[in-house]
């Protein structure tokens, strides 16, 4: 049987591959008729959200995908329970590296859209963030303008990380007494009217052993309930059950 890796397009895989030709075809055309210094070039260089895979996105999942899928043997369990559109990926959080194997086996029919802080796009960096699928977040303000965004980004098809825990954990040790998960992930998916989809990531804590790396992805969490409710009283609820069926896909790894 196939690995995960070679399968053809199944549920969840996202735009063919095909559509990287139509891109270029269409921005050749026009680069042509309107010009480098017009306004179309200018508005798609603001944009934010891609409908395809970014040119630096798909070079780095490219030179990213011999070492994962060898020297660290990545394992990838749960992609049938990848929808179709725009969704919320919500996962544990143990690496700064954890986007790179939650990502990759989406990769090249999607891109990944994750927040970062806002200090990182005052840095060189900012053009890679940016073009690599980030959005800026200030970090313990309640960032009314990045959650928006990231409603915004999820009902355009896109795939919105979010890490509930906030924060990465000390050496990917759950503490025995936790701070309550943040409820951004789940107040995206409610406001958004896009599924909540749990995942669990392990490895990226012990990379120096060369692995293995595993992901899993788990169903939605069931929203349908809470959709009529007031979000300071829906959100919790499904951050719960987003909480525990990240845990039981941990178990699991």
């Amino acid at each position: 049987m196939p690995s995960a890796w070679h399968r053809p397009c199944q549920k969840g895989a996202g735009p063919r591959r095909d559509s990287w030709l139509g891109f270029a075809l269409l921005a050749s055309t026009a680069r042509s008729s309107v010009g480098l210094s017009g306004t179309w070039h200018r508005t798609w260089l603001r944009r934010d959200t891609p409908r395809v895979v970014s040119p630096l996105y798909f070079v780095l999942g490219a030179l990213s995908y011999p070492l994962v899928r060898w020297p660290l043997r990545l394992n990838v369990k749960g992609q049938a329970n990848l929808p179709r559109g725009g969704y919320v990926l919500s996962a544990n959080h143990t690496s700064n590296l954890d986007p790179w194997p939650l990502g990759l086996p989406l990769w090249p029919r999607r891109q990944l859209r994750f927040m970062a802080k806002v200090e990182l796009f005052r840095s060189p960096l900012w053009p890679i963030l940016k073009l690599g699928g980030a959005f800026r977040v200030r970090r313990g303000e309640g960032d009314e303008e990045a959650m928006r965004t990231a409603i915004e980004l999820a009902r355009d098809g896109e795939v919105v990380v979010i890490f509930p825990e906030g924060t990465r954990r000390e050496k990917g040790i759950i503490k025995k007494f936790e701070a309550r998960p943040h409820t951004g992930a789940a107040r995206v998916a409610l406001a958004a009217g896009v599924p909540l989809i749990p995942a669990a990531i392990g490895g990226t804590d012990k990379l120096t052993r060369l692995g293995p790396l595993r992901v899993a992805y788990g169903p939605p969490v069931e929203l349908d309930d809470l959709r009529g409710k007031e979000p300071r009283e829906a959100a919790p609820i499904a951050t719960d059950r987003l909480m525990e069926a990240i845990r039981e896909l941990e178990r699991g790894l």
